[in-house]
């Protein structure tokens, strides 16, 4: 994710881990705990997230989601919808926890049978008709709606556009979209099948798998992913749009999806795509997906989001003249980049936040260096001089402060932006151009397709440095105040401040 617009200064195991490997080890145990040990009457759960506590839900684990959405051309009434669960039992379970709220629940299944359910805090918690046991498979099935509009307690994942609907569930609003066990942790395919009246046209995450045109003039658009994929990554678009295809490096499917009416406007920045695809490859190593697109959105959000193979982006960003070209073409390569640090290597905990938009800024930042002549040692040293006041509004950057309830987008400060790019400034310069480049490398290719944390960046890192850094690591990660830069002995932080 990256709020827009940006400050026009900065742009017009056994290694010393001590906290990170408590904290990882005191969640595990709770979540363990409270699976074996489930409340009666029903209540809400959670895996102990830091930062979310009752996202996520223990007990079970998300192989594959099916979900199939209705759309009757009013994106201000709720759509109809079915969401299937296909997971595995992980601990004895008397009742499921499912993160959903925000919307109507008809009917739910579990296994073939149906399933009392209540609402209890923002969980919608399952009664199947007998206990079930580790190994087991978990089939449910929901029948719901799904609310496209925001209220002052919930604001939901969908984003209204000026002709139908996006998804931006980044960082805990799935659940407000479709039943689901909402954390990054917890990773799954899937299917999207989307039904839409006549003239309208959806498009979902991964590749098309079918398109039915129907006697009564509606058409159903069916998507499937072919990588796992985080709940807060889905995307979802419906609209009066044209979908764009292109080729990428190796053959690579880029599809983009825009408002009709802005076709050839926004061409110009859509044939950029490839190859800044080309450029990330060359500093990482391959794209991690099937495909992958710009989705511009009719919609004011004030930020653009990475989600997985269609990245979302407001229209304004392409339109507003007061945005310089290489400024906008450093934003792309942001979302770009998530595709290989957030997506494909997804957070364990949203604490490790740092890791995606960190990197995320990082390249960005070298981008805008290598095509558009805007020094990365000058940001950096904006930066440093403003981190002190960012930690203190924000906390470190692998210690973030809690996000304000039901503001699903305030966990995103400066902190996680330059402050995090910051330390790996700071780490290149202590370990050298080289071998960063290969951590980078390494780091993407390890973990792809699963979750890390930063524990293991740290473990990775030092092996690839050749000695210990977890000192290094637990200053510019956890410490209050900014370390020393290595090879700038003459920076200096200024005083705190709130932005």
């Amino acid at each position: 994710m990256l709020l827009t617009p940006r400050t026009t200064a900065a742009r017009p195991k056994a290694l010393r881990t001590p906290r990170i490997a408590a904290a990882l080890i005191a969640a595990t145990a709770s979540a363990a705990l409270v699976a074996a040990s489930a409340p009666s009457p029903a209540a809400p759960l959670g895996i102990g997230d830091p930062l979310f506590p009752h996202l996520g839900n223990p007990g079970y684990d998300v192989d594959s989601y099916d979900i199939a959405f209705t759309y009757r051309g009013d994106n201000r009434k709720p759509l109809d919808a079915v969401t299937k669960i296909d997971a595995r039992v992980t601990a004895p379970l008397e009742r499921v926890n499912l993160d959903f709220t925000h919307s109507k629940v008809r009917s739910a299944e579990v296994n073939g049978e149906k399933a009392r359910f209540d609402s209890t805090g923002e969980d919608l918690v399952l009664t199947p008709s007998a206990p079930l046991g580790p190994g087991e498979r978990l089939r449910i099935t929901i029948r719901h709606t799904s609310d496209p509009v925001s209220t002052e307690d919930a604001q939901s994942g969908w984003v209204r556009t000026g002709d139908g609907l996006a998804m931006a569930n980044q960082a805990d609003a799935a659940h407000l979209v479709f039943p689901c066990n909402d954390h990054p942790a917890d990773k799954a395919a899937f299917t999207f099948r989307v039904t839409t009246p006549k003239g309208l046209t959806a498009v979902a995450n991964g590749l098309p798998t079918a398109t039915a045109r129907d006697a009564d003039g509606t058409t159903t658009w069916a998507y499937r992913t072919h990588h796992p994929m985080a709940t807060e990554l889905a995307q979802v678009s419906i609209g009066r749009s044209t979908v764009v295809h292109r080729e990428g490096p190796h053959g690579l499917p880029v599809r983009d999806v825009v408002p009709t009416k802005d076709r050839k406007l926004l061409e110009r920045w859509l044939k950029k795509t490839p190859g800044q695809l080309d450029w990330m490859e060359k500093k990482v190593g391959r794209y991690p997906f099937e495909t992958y697109g710009v989705l511009v959105a009719d919609a004011r959000t004030g930020f653009e989001l990475e989600t997985q193979t269609l990245s979302l982006f407001e229209r304004d960003i392409f339109t507003r003249p007061e945005y310089p070209e290489w400024y906008v073409d450093a934003i792309m390569v942001h979302e770009l980049a998530h595709q290989w640090f957030g997506d494909s290597v997804t957070p364990r905990t949203w604490s490790d936040v740092w890791l995606n938009e960190g990197h995320a800024t990082w390249y960005e930042a070298l981008y805008a260096e290598e095509k558009s002549k805007r020094p990365l040692e000058d940001r950096m040293k904006t930066a440093y001089r403003r981190s002190d006041g960012w930690r203190t509004a924000g906390g470190p950057p692998a210690r973030p402060k809690t996000p304000a309830p039901g503001q699903k987008i305030s966990l995103f400060r400066p902190v996680v932006y330059d402050g995090s790019a910051l330390v790996l400034y700071a780490l290149r310069q202590e370990i050298g151009r080289r071998a960063f480049e290969h951590l980078e490398r390494q780091w993407v290719h390890i973990h792809r397709d699963g979750n890390a944390t930063t524990a293991d960046f740290v473990r990775l890192a030092s092996e690839v440095a050749g000695h210990d850094l977890g000192g290094f690591f637990d200053a510019w990660l956890y410490g209050e105040k900014t370390p020393p830069m290595p090879g700038h002995p003459d920076w200096r932080t200024g005083a705190p401040e709130g932005k």
